[in-house]
């Protein structure tokens, strides 16, 4: 019998993990990563506000920078208070192989 009996062979075996479930990740995960959002946007803000005074000859560039630094909050908590987007990523999922009856040419014999 080649081949039959549902035999995987070790070359066509895929090891990478099969995904069984689309729960998001947890809420603790989703914490830490709105966490630290918010951490990096509102440590932009104190290099703008330096840059801004240690640039006040030029008027027009310290102003830059003060008006970027202005919408750092107000876009930090926006970010920081929504929920990731869900993922649209190819995974692994099971995938059965339906079976079919073999194709062979078979003695009949007639009674």
């Amino acid at each position: 019998m080649a081949g039959g009996g549902g035999v995987v062979k070790g070359s066509e075996r895929d090891d990478t993990p099969v995904l069984i479930t689309e729960a998001e990740p947890s809420y603790e995960d989703q914490f830490a990563a709105r966490k630290r959002k918010y951490m990096i946007m509102m440590g932009l803000r104190i290099p703008c506000l330096l840059l801004a005074g240690l640039t006040y000859q030029v008027w027009w560039l310290a102003l830059g920078f003060v008006a970027l630094s202005i919408p750092l909050p107000w876009m930090a908590v926006l970010i920081a208070n929504d929920r990731p987007p869900r993922k649209s990523e190819k995974v692994n999922r099971y995938q059965r192989d339906p079976k079919a009856i073999e194709a062979a040419d078979r003695q009949v014999i007639d009674g």
